[in-house]
């Protein structure tokens, strides 16, 4: 079906489109987004190309920037695997910001009021209540969306700055460490609520569970009857329906398991990184692993890698202000990459044919 008329040209839809065309319109999307966002840079005065040799050199130039880059990737990673799987049917989970706070809620519950446990008990119940936590605040826009097709992205938006009002309440008040210097954050942890990390640096075994939740993913979503379902709710609900599918449950599975996964995400933060609780625990992370997921085309083997890069382009933002400017630079990055990553969405569906006479 014709959509645009260019000249003798016009835009045409496709009904496919090869894993190369789809790997090559990411990767163009990338450097014209950075090129795009060097402009800015450009007209500072600055040399954009100095810049992002910077950002190289500081985030994966040297043995510490790299495992740095590790660390940024983790969280990342968790909040991007877990939006990945509710935009695979279509349900547009913008609340991953909110679920991995209550994840670090929930965990670091177990860790204040149940120091004295094991760490081979107190690690698996604080997996288990971010999980639980995250997944339980995805719900609260499935449900409405499951019964009465309430607009989950709103929804789920919103919850994001509620959540974070409940961490500000909590390590401002109750949870303050009165042995803070008046700082607001909790007390830090004990040996037993901490995620081991590899030698000297800040990498938190929780790496493995990444890993390990992308290959699960992928073969639940390649190969299980679940993910078929899944792929067609998100297609058609009429469809689902006549197959005998439980659109509803799907929903809720889906979201639920969305954010347990982001909750998941900050429990790893608190428990592997931080050690304690604090407002500032996210730089935006589940804003930015919206753009990771559709950079990754919801691929979790891809959203990995380029979980990677987009820690790296984190730490490296961190080096920016020794150069006069602001880490804040790097949602500019983000932005412009964004920006074209969903143009880039028109060749994937469209291409150009010549108009016949």
């Amino acid at each position: 079906m014709s959509l645009n008329r260019l000249g003798s040209w016009e835009l045409k839809k496709t009904n496919t489109s090869s894993a190369l065309k789809k790997f090559g319109i990411s990767v163009t999307s990338i450097v014209l987004g950075l090129l795009f966002a060097g402009l800015f840079v450009l007209f500072t005065g600055k040399d954009p190309l100095q810049l992002y040799s910077e950002i190289f050199q500081s985030s994966i130039g040297s043995s510490y920037g790299l495992s740095e880059t590790l660390v940024e990737m983790i969280p990342l990673a968790f909040c991007s695997l877990g939006v990945s799987l509710a935009f695979r049917m279509q349900l547009w989970n913008i609340g991953s910001e909110g679920q991995f706070y209550m994840g670090a809620f929930g965990a670091t519950y177990f860790a204040l009021y149940f120091s004295d446990l094991p760490k081979l008990i107190m690690l698996p119940l604080m997996l288990m209540a971010g999980f639980i936590c995250g997944g339980l605040w995805a719900l609260i826009p499935a449900i409405p969306k499951a019964y009465w097709n309430v607009n989950e992205t709103i929804s789920s938006l919103l919850l994001n700055y509620v959540a974070y009002f409940w961490m500000a309440y909590l390590v401002y008040g109750p949870w303050k460490d009165p042995k803070g210097n008046n700082f607001p954050l909790t007390k830090t942890f004990t040996d037993s609520a901490t995620i081991p990390v590899f030698g000297d640096t800040r990498i938190s075994y929780a790496i493995f569970l990444v890993v390990i939740i992308a290959v699960a993913m992928f073969f639940l979503i390649k190969y299980s009857k679940w993910g078929y379902e899944i792929s067609v709710s998100g297609s058609s609900r009429k469809a689902a329906d006549y197959a005998g599918m439980s659109y509803i449950k799907n929903v809720l599975m889906v979201m639920f398991l969305s954010g347990a996964i982001s909750g998941i995400a900050g429990m790893a933060e608190v428990s592997g990184v931080l050690h304690r609780l604090q407002q500032t625990i996210s730089p935006g992370y589940g804003y930015t692993a919206i753009l990771i997921a559709l950079l990754a085309r919801l691929n979790p083997f891809s959203i990995l890698l380029v979980s990677f890069l987009m820690g790296g382009l984190l730490v490296g933002g961190y080096s920016l202000q020794t150069s006069g400017f602001p880490s804040s630079m790097v949602s500019m990055f983000q932005g412009s990459i964004l920006f074209f990553v969903l143009a880039g969405e028109i060749f994937n569906n469209y291409r150009l044919v010549r108009k016949k006479a």
